[in-house]
């Protein structure tokens, strides 16, 4: 008996070894729980994705865990910010929920710039009692691997729609907007696509479209738009030139058959009187509207200016002062539509 008492008392003794050291490991002697220093350590990485992150109150650490567990993923699932705020203006006009669903305007939330995952969730929180909080974001893979194919379903889903219109609508700057949209929706999915990728689920995202397609398609687009330049006042044809390059540059047909949209630009040249100068003045304003004509005249794109240029005689006034339209249009009207071109969003 007394062997055996020998026994039990020594494996007692091992048992309580373990235990201190299994305690140890999960709090560390400052009491912090092990999970602070390795989420590993309480969470099972066969099943999830977990990262710590600090912060001087909750809300900062739960938003440090959750850009750190994006940041885990690397570049792979980070969108370009630019293709965020087109989605997310899309969505406050209300145009994602004309096309796509409630399902899939939330989806968003995976990209560069916004620090949270889909699908992932706040598991610990941690006070150090000095200032310091620890959170842990976890992001279960088994809970991934049903959430994203289903948005990347939904997202399918709205790009089909987007893309889906009779020729005749097809062949307008609302066509070109539609694929533009596509476009970055196509994106996205290559986000979440990559993402499964990550979590060993690559079989789950097969067969998806870069948004790289569907821009080419708006610019092929682009390439059948006629658009008509009508100049009121023009001299040697300067203003019409410069304005016919933008538009041709940009792949326009300029005066087409039966054009949908036309540029009205109207010129007004008047002599200034500066007594001082031994100078003559001119002053040239300028307005340029593009309009769609299709659409009851509706001015897309205005676009104004006022300038007053100087020479020996009020003659060479007037060529200086169409020359520095001509030099303005090239620069400034140029930005300014291809800006316009890359805000475009869809009708609804």
């Amino acid at each position: 008996m007394k062997h055996i008492h020998y026994n039990m008392s020594f494996v007692a003794v091992i048992c309580c070894v373990f235990l201190a050291f299994f305690d140890c490991a999960s709090t560390g002697s400052n009491g912090a729980p092990g999970w602070t220093r390795s989420p590993y350590i309480k969470y099972n990485k066969q099943t999830d994705v977990a990262v710590v992150g600090t912060g001087g109150n909750r809300q900062e650490a739960e938003k440090k865990a959750f850009a750190n567990l994006a940041a885990f993923f690397g570049q792979s699932i980070k969108i370009d910010e630019k293709i965020i705020e087109s989605y997310q203006e899309a969505e406050k006009n209300g145009i994602t929920t004309s096309f796509g669903s409630t399902y899939a305007e939330s989806s968003i939330t995976t990209a560069a710039g916004i620090d949270s995952l889909v699908g992932a969730e706040i598991g610990d929180v941690w006070d150090d009692g000095k200032g310091l909080i620890y959170a842990v974001a976890v992001l279960n893979k088994s809970r991934a691997a049903q959430i994203y194919p289903n948005m990347i379903k939904a997202n399918k889903e709205m790009i089909e729609k987007l893309v889906n219109m009779p020729d005749e609508d097809k062949s307008t700057l609302d066509g070109v907007a539609r694929y533009k949209f596509a476009a970055v929706v196509a994106d996205i999915n290559i986000s979440y696509g990559n993402l499964l990728s990550s979590i060993g689920v690559p079989e789950l995202a097969k067969g998806l479209k870069k948004g790289g397609d569907y821009r080419l398609e708006a610019e092929n687009i682009i390439k059948t738009i006629p658009v008509d330049i009508v100049v009121e006042n023009d001299k040697s044809e300067r203003v019409c030139g410069a304005f016919a390059k933008v538009f041709s540059d940009l792949g326009f047909i300029i005066r087409g058959n039966n054009p949908r949209y036309a540029l009205k630009v109207k010129i007004i040249i008047s002599p200034v009187e500066i007594p001082a100068s031994p100078h003559k003045w001119t002053r040239i304003e300028l307005s340029a509207n593009l309009t769609d004509i299709g659409q009851r005249r509706v001015v897309l794109l205005p676009y104004n200016f006022s300038d007053r240029t100087g020479h020996s005689t009020q003659l060479e006034a007037e060529n200086r002062a169409y020359i520095e339209a001509e030099r303005r249009i090239n620069e400034e009207y140029k930005n300014l539509l291809s800006g316009y071109l890359s805000r475009m969003l869809p009708k609804k």
